[in-house]
């Protein structure tokens, strides 16, 4: 695949030297297009972190081309389930027997799969029905020389136009995560923490309760919380009211996480949350999870506040305290900054309710791009903001997918007006730094 995707801009890099502008800028988003199906079709064929990452590369805009990330959202919707004899054998390494007879009932057929593992539903002897997350053999022994791949063949590919130094900080981030993810005794703690947060303040949210007794690092079992999938709430007749309801829950759930917890679910893919009509939200799938430190909040903040009242000299300092802004660059005219912020402020100016089925604001920011090259040198890829960044447009599109109206001005002043620089919600070691 390396080989392919180096070769590939290898031609179109010296086929530029005899083109126009415009023929060049076609080549290479053609060559984009190819090398992105080609690392998306050979990612897909892989379990593990590779596929992973992939996964969430899809929505890595601020990284990768828009040809490479459409290719590789495919990764989302295609992980084909393990065969069941190595999900048995799995189960009886970590938990010292056999499913059948540590369970009452054990499903074979997997109830859903993804690209570290896949899910069974089971019954308890005391009758509780349950799911049982079975880790893929071989996973965490990979991951590492996984990313290494992966980054070099990014690199080789040319499509991804950023410093080394920033790529790499960008990759010992995702591989942070990728560990946490693989530890699910780590995610049995994530889940209890989000269960302390959310069951006393939103009684919206539905949170499964682990069984310890049939956990361990690779099996993780949970209570089963049912709910309807965002994707299906059309066919089963939701009213626009009862969408209305949990979008607005929704933006609630998101925004507690990020001003008051101080610790995110980051994996915002639609298939880890289920809605039902009474207004609830069920949340699965703890692995990827973020705390997030008060110094970047506080500069966060600081961009939609300063950007909120075109601030833009406020806007350019807090963005260097993020890490997204270049040290020693120029900074961009304010004329480039309003043309942002006008566009990411639309859901929270000149209306009450922001109407997300009707939302254009990810069109308006694709035809931003072209204008910015010219930028690009004055900035760079924010360590600290992948996984905020990755929550925040996921959720964006989970209230377009429920076509939403939601008070979000209203909603996001009370978040930015409660935050006071500090977390006091959230306890002050991570599970197992004690």
């Amino acid at each position: 695949m390396t080989a392919s995707v180096a070769g590939n801009f290898a031609k179109t890099k010296v086929k530029s030297l005899f083109q126009s502008d415009e023929d060049a800028a076609a080549a290479k988003e053609a060559a984009n297009r190819e090398s992105g199906n080609r690392i998306a079709k050979t990612l897909g064929e892989l379990k593990g972190a590779v596929m992973k990452v992939g996964q969430m590369a899809s929505i890595a805009q601020d990284v990768l081309p828009k040809e490479l990330s459409d290719a590789l959202g495919k990764l989302q919707r295609e992980a084909p389930p393990m065969d069941f004899e190595v999900i048995r054998e799995q189960i009886e390494r970590e938990l010292g027997a056999a499913p059948e007879v540590l369970f009452a009932e054990f499903d074979p057929e997997p109830f859903a799969a993804a690209s570290i593992g896949q899910v069974h539903r089971a019954r308890t002897d005391d009758g509780r029905d349950v799911v049982v997350k079975v880790q893929y053999p071989g996973v965490e022994d990979a991951v590492d020389s996984d990313l290494l791949q992966l980054k070099i063949a990014l690199r080789a590919s040319g499509i991804v136009d950023i410093g080394r130094e920033a790529l790499n900080a960008s990759f010992k981030e995702v591989r942070a995560r990728l560990h946490e993810e693989l530890d699910y005794t780590n995610e049995a703690s994530n889940v209890r923490l989000f269960r302390g947060h959310h069951l006393g303040r939103h009684d919206f949210m539905v949170l499964p309760e682990v069984i310890g007794e049939r956990s361990a690092k690779r099996v993780l079992t949970l209570s089963y919380e049912p709910g309807d999938s965002i994707t299906k709430i059309e066919a089963l007749g939701y009213t626009q009211a009862q969408r209305d309801e949990l979008g607005r829950n929704l933006f609630k759930m998101m925004a507690s996480q990020i001003f008051e917890f101080g610790i995110i679910h980051a994996d915002p893919n639609p298939g880890n949350f289920a809605v039902r009509p009474d207004g609830k939200i069920v949340l699965y799938d703890f692995g990827c999870v973020k705390w997030l430190e008060p110094e970047i909040i506080q500069a966060y903040k600081d961009v939609v506040e300063f950007g909120l009242v075109e601030d833009y000299p406020g806007v350019d300092d807090a963005l260097m305290r993020l890490g997204a802004r270049r040290p020693n660059t120029r900074a961009p005219d304010f004329s480039f900054y309003k043309r942002w912020r006008d566009t990411f402020a639309d859901p929270f100016v000149d209306v009450a309710i922001f109407d997300y089925g009707r939302s254009t604001v990810h069109d308006e920011v694709v035809k931003l791009i072209p204008a910015s090259v010219k930028h690009v040198s004055s900035f760079q890829p924010a360590t600290e903001l992948i996984f905020l960044d990755r929550t925040v447009v996921g959720h964006y599109g989970n209230m377009r997918i429920l076509e939403s109206r939601v008070p979000t001005y209203t909603f996001l002043r009370r978040y930015l007006d409660g935050f006071d620089g500090s977390f006091s919600a959230r306890p002050d070691l991570k599970p197992g730094e004690a």
